[in-house]
This record gives structure tokens, sequence and C-alpha cells, in this order.
């Protein structure tokens, strides 16, 4: 009986033993999805992040881009580098953010390539409310309705009332079919009942060159080149596309308070993510950007570029390319407007 009840105590430690060392042997419970997914984004980058632009360097994509990239680059600890990717307004650089499959790419693009870009031209190979992750609206701009130094009017409705009885002999420059200066402009001609014939231009500085030598009678320009050319008394302001004077030009009414009612436009820059990038990279992202962007030391740098600072949530810019993408692409369909 006593070695029944040993060999007894001797089987069941055994079985004991077998089962203890099975479960050392088992490999412990994968962590769940969101877990590895937020310890990845605080191990990332683990390599130099890459954001491209898609204008040429010196242009305000590309500085703004630059002036973001030093202290992206202190707070992630990695390199951030900048590479321009010129070409197809700013679409060929797009279509390669929205390719990006390594985790480190970004972009810092202008609204036309985020809104209107397949409305524009079906053949774009992304479709910008697809292909990318809003990270933050960085800054906005209102443009400058700018007219030839000789132009005789003393506010907007003047200078709107001229337009009208100059018809299509008038015209407007823009640099190029589907930029804002373009579909901002056909966006006003609704408002105030002017039919301006559209020339387009390969950029702004011609477009500013044909206002000075008064080969066209407007132009809807950024800031930051309109104002100079109108203080050095080379053009005439009519007034801003912002609701409000703008404090990027303080000096100039805006077309709201001089009775052009219903109309706002904005330009401005924003990063983004490829639709591939984990959602808590972009989440990281979209607070570092964002608190950069806000901080007095960019605030100042971006205002002497001509931007006022937005430095938004990644909802927030999520928001705007809802909003702008439903205006201009209105005025695209109603307008029938192609850059194909």
């Amino acid at each position: 009986m006593l070695k029944t009840a040993a060999r007894r105590r001797f089987v069941l430690l055994a079985l004991a033993a077998a089962t203890g060392s099975a479960a050392a042997q088992k490999p412990a419970p994968a962590p769940a999805p969101k877990a590895a997914a937020a310890a990845s984004a605080q191990n990332w980058p683990t390599k130099p992040v890459r954001i491209i632009v898609g204008f040429p360097a010196g242009s305000t994509p590309d500085l703004v881009a630059r002036t973001i990239a030093e202290p992206l680059s202190r707070e992630l600890g990695q390199p951030v580098l900048v590479e321009n990717k010129v070409g197809a307004g700013g679409n060929i650089a797009a279509d390669q953010i929205a390719r990006a499959t390594d985790d480190h790419t970004i972009g810092v693009m202008i609204n036309g390539n985020m809104t209107i870009a397949k409305l524009l031209n079906p053949a774009v190979p992304y479709d910008p409310l697809k292909a990318f992750q809003p990270i933050s609206l960085i800054g906005t701009a209102p443009l400058v309705l700018a007219a030839p130094a000789t132009a005789n009017f003393d506010n907007a409705q003047e200078f709107f009332l001229a337009a009208r009885n100059g018809g299509a002999k008038w015209s407007y420059g823009s640099p190029g079919v589907g930029t804002v200066g373009h579909i901002g402009m056909e966006l006003l001609k609704t408002k105030t009942n002017m039919d301006p014939v559209h020339v387009p231009y390969p950029g702004n500085p011609q477009v500013i060159q044909a206002l000075i030598t008064n080969q066209i009678q407007l132009a809807l320009l950024p800031p930051g080149l309109a104002g100079p050319q109108v203080k050095a008394g080379k053009l005439k302001a009519v007034g801003v596309t912002s609701s409000a004077r703008s404090p990027l030009v303080s000096e100039y009414p805006s077309l709201a308070e001089q009775g052009i009612l219903g109309f706002q436009l904005e330009i401005w820059t924003a990063a983004a993510a490829p639709k591939s990038m984990p959602k808590p990279i972009v989440d990281k992202l979209s607070t570092l950007v964002s608190r950069i962007a806000r901080s007095p030391e960019v605030r100042g740098k971006l205002f002497q570029q001509g931007w006022q600072t937005a430095g938004t949530t990644a909802e927030g810019l999520a928001n705007r390319i809802r909003q702008d993408t439903a205006i201009l692409g209105g005025v695209i369909m109603m307008r029938g407007i192609t850059a194909q």
C-alpha cells in the first residue's frame, strides 16, 4: 500500500514537471496589435527621415520644409533630409510620397496637390483623398488681388466696375491652369460679374512682370510676392482674399470688408504621410510638427516667408482638405476647368 502511494506521488510529480517544462517551452503570446504599433512608434525613427517637396530649392514649400526639418531632427534624434522632386505642379512628388512604404518618408505639399489634383486631371496617378494621412496644416496665407500701378481706382468697388465694363478686353494672369491663382479668379468672377480672359504663365514672376508692363489687368498673388511690388510703387493692391485684414499684409483691406461678400480664399502648405505609414507614427509626427510650427522660432521664420502659422492637428488638416476640395472642386466642375 505504501508502495502504491509512493508510486502515485511519483506519477503526480512527473506530470507536474512535464507540464512545467512544456509551459516553459511555450512561446509567450504576441503583443496585441495596438500595443505593438505603439511600441514601434516609440522606437521610431530608426533611420533618417525624408521630406519630399515637389518644387525647387528656394520655393515657398521648400523653405517651409527646411524650416521645420532642423527642429524636427532635434526632436527625433535622426537626420531629416529635404528632397526636391520637381515637376507637374508638385504631382510627381505627391505620387512618390503616396507610394512610399519605408515608414520614413513624408511630404510638405501645397493645397492643390492635397485636394483637387485628380479633379483637374483624372490621369494623375494618385487620389489625394485616399493616398495620404494628414499630419498638420503648417501655414496659411490669403492672396492679394493686384493690378498695374497705372490702374485708376480708389477701392475694390470702383475696380470691379471697371473690370465689368472691360469685359473680355481685360485679362488676368496665373501661374498656370488649375493653380489657386486661376481657380480663385474664376470663383471671384462669379462673385463680381466680371469676365476677364485667363492668360497662363510659367510662374508668378512672369505674372508680376506682365502686370507691371500692363499686359494684363489683374492677378491673385501671394502676399510675399505682391507686397514688395506694391511698396515699390510697381503694382496696386485692390484687396486681400481673407475674411478680414491679414496680419501678413495688414495695410491692405480685405475684399470682404469692401463689399465682396461670400469670397474667401487662402493658399496653404501642410505635412502629410503616405497611407502605408502606421497611424501611431503619424500621430507622433502630428504632435511634433504642430508644436514645432507654433514655436516662437519657427513662427517668426514662417511669417517672414509669408505664412501665418496654423500648426493644426491631423484632424484640423483633414477638415481643411474636405472644405477646400468642396469649394474649389465646385468651381472646377462649374467652369469645366481641366489641366490635362
